[in-house]
């Protein structure tokens, strides 16, 4: 591996760069290393960072947010010195002309010409950096581009020549860059007091190549690792070219043969002091879940969090940092940092935390158990809870920013690591409603191994990870978590429990008595009757993701991450009878009891509001029957709509098909498409029934037309809802004839059916569901 850092340019005197700002100019100048023979002058890895953000979460442009960091190289072309971005990702191991080839195969990036100040000779060459500072370089103009046409206004741009600061291996600088629009979307007047003017704080961090010695460390699919995807084309005949690496921060042994030893240098995340108490101090003891992992792995004292010192820039790469980011609406919170793109070497962990994240949490809560216990400290405590989910949140982002990836199958051993996503253990106790567990406190075994297998001897990981194995830790990831329509049922998010069938059933139970209980209790005395509206929502929906869980078994397969020579099983389709009985807990769902919103909330929910244009209200709640009527029928047809939407999944009825096909025992699609019709649509017996009746004829009408759906599927479908047109037309008497004909019109009119399919405005918005306490970043947290 050493081979793959050989090639990207390296010198000496590369932390030589110094600053200075030229009294009146306005500018910047940098005294670069002297030029060598061949013109270049040093190399550095260059970083952006936000230190004002936009305060919205889906153009996510975070205070704290990281850009991408880069290889920059410093080398004089004609008369000026180029700023260029280079290209370690490819590389060749071997000789000189091996290394040249590979270097010219791919582009590098000229992204500054540099006006020469001063060629000092051996004393360095002094350039104007103002065109590189003031360039987009987080491409703030491309995020800003759902708001309005913004393009960057250098007239309204400067360098902050205050904010300079420069030490041993590392240069800070400040821009103030502001974009400007003709035309801003409404939107953005939530967040700006002059739309059509934005202005940000663009950080800029200059640090010298880390010093020769770090090993890098190549991937393992069975260890939960992220990092840099190396290239090289130098790798001998019969190995690969692609080597994903692991990214890890250098921490070294004082005794490197010692099993367990001090360290040279711990790793240290400090806490945003944004962040207000008690947030702030529930952070650190979440962050330092990671402390016991590195001491068990035998860095002794290898990991602690600590608050930011007073007076200490956040965006400083020395500190390793848990920004606390405040948004207009609630959005997900991400960890990552700032690696050397030719090892994978972590230089800087970052974490961003949405504000709004642990408020949304105590809404939950509140509409679980009430508010009477707030901030008592108490079992039932919303605050409590928000703050032990606050603690497992901080450990998990820190868990991102030191290397891991997330494994969604902790939650199916009882919550073996704090990189799950979980849902919080809602328990019933003598039928009422408990949160004495919401969380756990501590991180579990597989962070143990994590950190083991990431920190510790190279040479040991394979065994580590068979160890793994053999002690049956469980491992699921994002490819396989992310979207419903998976077939890993272990890869679920917001999920808990080994049964995701037990699991559904539970939180139907669970949700029954929230609903049984919802009333006034759930707000905080004083608070507008209207809030009832957004606490019910997440009640209503308490279940949206167990139903995930529960589908993904249908049409499921059981698989492990696996490498040539371990003892992983091959997949292996979910049995029969559990896929049949994951059908029937998903259809049961759909029943028109279960979706009846409970006669005496209706009037409570009706209640107005007298201020309009909140979107952390509007965002949160269901559509309306215009004004402030609740509309029940609404309620029901969002509920219906997310089972269906797993259920209809297209990658679901393909591999359906298939697995009926291996094996007759199995259910397929026709199985599902005929329930459907006899347990949900031929079962209406009320206008509610009838709601869900059409979202469900809507939805096999939507996946028989989906171009992801196989066509195997798809005939199936049309077949069955060619019988389903005939059955509607023969039905006879009142109001359900003649929903029953005009659904059967609808149905033998391929051009109208078509419409009502492309209308968006047809079928409710489903409210926000992640993060419970979605928008990508680093890892997509």
């Amino acid at each position: 591996m050493a081979a793959l850092i050989a090639c990207a340019p390296a010198h000496a005197q590369d932390r030589l760069l110094s600053p200075a700002i030229p009294s009146g100019s306005g500018a910047v100048h940098f005294t670069l290393p002297a030029l060598d023979a061949e013109g270049d002058s040093g190399c550095y890895i260059y970083a952006t960072s936000l230190r004002s953000g936009l305060g919205s979460p889906n153009m996510r442009l975070d205070r704290g947010m990281l850009g991408d960091e880069q290889l920059l190289c410093f080398r004089k072309i004609g008369s000026q010195i180029a700023a260029v971005f280079e290209n370690p990702k490819f590389q060749a191991s071997g000789d000189a002309d091996t290394a040249t080839g590979a270097a010219e195969s791919f582009p590098t990036a000229v992204v500054a010409m540099l006006p020469i100040v001063d060629d000092r000779g051996a004393g360095g060459v002094v350039v104007d950096m103002s065109k590189f500072l003031l360039r987009d370089s987080i491409d703030v103009s491309a995020a800003l581009a759902g708001g309005g046409d913004y393009r960057a206004a250098a007239d309204l741009s400067g360098i902050d020549a205050a904010s300079v600061k420069s030490f041993p291996l590392n240069t800070e600088i400040d821009t103030i860059q502001t974009f400007t629009s003709a035309r801003p979307t409404r939107t953005m007047s939530q967040f700006s007091p002059e739309p059509r003017a934005l202005s940000f704080i663009v950080h800029h961090s200059f640090i010298a190549l880390p010093e020769p010695g770090f090993l890098p460390r190549v991937a393992d699919p069975r260890a939960p690792v992220s990092g840099p995807t190396i290239y090289d084309y130098g790798s001998p005949l019969g190995q690969p070219v692609a080597i994903p690496l692991a990214a890890r921060f250098r921490l070294e042994k004082t005794d490197p043969d010692a099993e367990a030893s001090p360290v040279v240098k711990p790793i240290v995340f400090y806490i945003d002091r944004a962040a207000p108490e008690p947030v702030r101090t529930a952070l650190m003891e979440g962050v330092n879940y990671w402390s016991s992992a590195f001491d068990k792995a035998g860095f002794i004292g290898g990991f602690r969090a600590e608050i930011l010192p007073e007076g200490a820039d956040p965006l400083d790469v020395r500190y390793n940092m848990v920004n606390w980011a405040n948004r207009m609406t609630r959005g997900w919170s991400y960890g990552g940092g700032i690696r050397d793109p030719r090892t994978g070497e972590i230089i800087k962990g970052n974490v961003v935390l949405g504000a709004l994240r642990v408020r949304q949490d105590i809404t939950i809560f509140e509409g679980l158990v009430g508010t009477a216990q707030n901030g008592s400290g108490g079992p039932n405590d919303p605050v409590r809870a928000a703050l032990d989910r606050i603690r497992q949140l901080g450990a998990h982002e820190v868990g991102h920013a030191i290397g891991f990836m997330h494994n969604f199958a902790g939650s199916t051993q009882d919550r073996t690591t704090v990189m799950d996503y979980p849902a919080p253990r809602i328990l019933l106790e003598d039928g009422q409603i408990s949160l004495r567990d919401a969380y756990k406190h501590g991180g579990g075994d597989w962070d143990d191994f994590s950190v083991d297998w990431l920190y510790g001897s190279a040479e040991s990981a394979d065994a580590k990870a068979l160890a793994a194995e053999e002690a049956g830790l469980a491992f699921a990831t994002d490819i396989d978590g992310r979207d419903p329509s998976l077939p890993s049922a272990a890869a679920s998010m917001w999920d808990d429990g080994p049964d995701p069938i037990a699991a559904l059933d539970h939180m139907e139970a669970v949700r029954a008595i929230a609903l049984t209980n919802f009333g006034e209790q759930v707000l905080l005395p004083g608070e507008p009757l209207a809030n009832l509206r957004r606490k019910f929502v997440p009640i209503w929906l308490l279940h949206r993701y167990d139903i995930d869980a529960a589908g993904k078994l249908i049409g499921g397969y059981a698989y492990d991450y696996k490498v040539a020579g371990d003892n992983h099983p091959l997949p292996e389709w979910i049995d029969a009878a559990t896929q049949r009985a994951a059908i029937a807990a998903l259809i049961g769902t759909l029943d028109e009891d279960f979706l009846t919103v409970p006669a005496r909330l209706l009037p409570m929910l009706s209640v107005p509001i007298t201020r309009t244009g909140d979107p952390q209200f509007d965002t949160e709640v269901f559509r309306n029957a215009g004004a402030a009527a609740f509309d029940p029928l609404v309620a029901a047809d969002v509920a219906a709509q997310i089972t269906l939407d797993s259920l209809l999944a297209p990658a679901r009825l393909t591999r359906m098909v298939e697995q009926h096909r291996q094996d007759a025992s199995m259910p397929g699609v026709t199985d599902l498409v005929d329930e459907l019709v006899s347990d949900v649509i031929n079962a209406r017996s009320n206008e509610v029934g009838r709601r869900i009746a059409w979202r469900t004829v809507l939805s096999l009408a939507g996946a028989m037309r989906d171009e992801e759906v196989s066509p195997e599927a798809a005939a199936i479908i049309a077949g069955r809802l060619d019988r389903l047109k005939d059955e509607l037309e023969g039905t006879k008497g009142g109001v359900d004839a003649d929903w029953a004909h005009y659904v059967a019109d609808l149905l033998d009119e391929p051009e109208a059916l078509a419409a009502v399919l492309a209308n968006k405005e047809e079928a409710p918005e489903i409210p926000p569901g992640m993060p419970i306490g979605g928008f990508g970043g680093w890892f997509d947290d």
